[in-house]
């Protein structure tokens, strides 16, 4: 921008000042805090991870949430997981995560189950960790297809886990459940760090099958946490599950830090009653602090 340009722009300002009567101390008082409310609505965004078209996804991932940040099947069944695809619905690309019922496992590791997540760990940026005290916004959109079968056992959409110390138990996991005579639900449970465990709120299955929904998640991590969850479709904003508790048990003994993870991560009980099964996702956020997901 031209100097003088500037200095004329300032000169403009302050006579406008003084004209309108703002002199003195008084009006530096005003003018400054003028200037403090517009710097006070300047917001920091969170860490966006969005589809941009097929090819490369797994370097995508990694390059926002750092590291090998993908857990998929790849070992045992040579094909992307996860991939990407443009979606007529939402208009713009999205993520597909995959799950085959004969062909994959848990990375060649568990056989018992299926799983195509994706996470922040040790190699993530410290800005996706969640530390003791520190407050996080999770947000992002996933779609079940019409037809999809969720496994008696478990089928996790979404956890919430710790690292290092007690970490083997997500604190905090959206789990879809088989239930029968068409009772099939999607659950958000909770367990706190004594291994006590709390289906908090339960909603229909039904409500979520072949809608897009977009997912808000708010935690205060510690012992004495707090945690707000609000989940809406997206077509008509219609609130499918919410959920908020002020005083949550959201942390472990010897954690170093908390972190999400998303995708598919099933149980293979009862494989007759599941098939392959694409689950989309997009748009993921997470906004530490007072940053926020735009």
């Amino acid at each position: 921008m031209n100097k003088k340009f500037l200095i004329a722009l300032f000169a403009g300002l302050a006579f406008s000042a003084c004209e309108k009567g703002i002199t003195g101390n008084a009006g530096l008082n005003e003018l400054s805090l003028k200037k403090s409310d517009l710097v006070a609505e300047v917001m920091v965004p969170g860490v966006s991870l969005k589809a941009d078209g097929p090819g490369g996804t797994y370097n995508l991932i990694n390059s926002v949430l750092g590291g090998n940040a993908c857990e998929v099947p790849d070992c045992v069944h040579a094909q992307d997981h996860i991939a990407e695809i443009f979606d007529s619905s939402l208009n713009t690309n999205v993520f597909v995560f995959s799950a085959h019922v004969s062909q994959d496992n848990d990375r060649c590791q568990n056989f018992d189950r299926q799983r195509t997540e994706i996470k922040t760990y040790n190699a993530s940026p410290d800005h996706l960790k969640a530390t003791n005290g520190e407050t996080v916004t999770y947000r992002w959109k996933f779609k079940l297809d019409a037809g999809f079968q969720a496994s008696s056992s478990f089928t996790h959409l979404h956890q919430i886990k710790a690292v290092d110390g007690d970490d083997s138990i997500p604190l905090i996991t959206l789990c879809a459940r088989y239930g029968a005579s068409n009772t099939d639900k999607m659950e958000l449970i909770h367990v706190n760090s004594s291994g006590t465990t709390t289906k908090v709120k339960l909603a229909n299955l039904s409500l979520f099958r072949g809608n897009w929904v977009e997912v808000v998640e708010k935690i205060t991590f510690g012992s004495n946490g707090k945690y707000d969850i609000s989940v809406k479709k997206i077509s008509d904003g219609t609130v499918l599950l919410a959920y908020n508790n002020t005083n949550m048990d959201l942390w472990r003994t010897g954690a170093s830090f908390c972190r999400p993870k998303w995708g598919i991560y099933r149980s293979l009980n009862n494989a007759v009653r599941l098939r392959d099964e694409e689950v989309r996702f997009a748009d993921f956020c997470i906004a530490e602090g007072t940053a926020a997901c735009q």
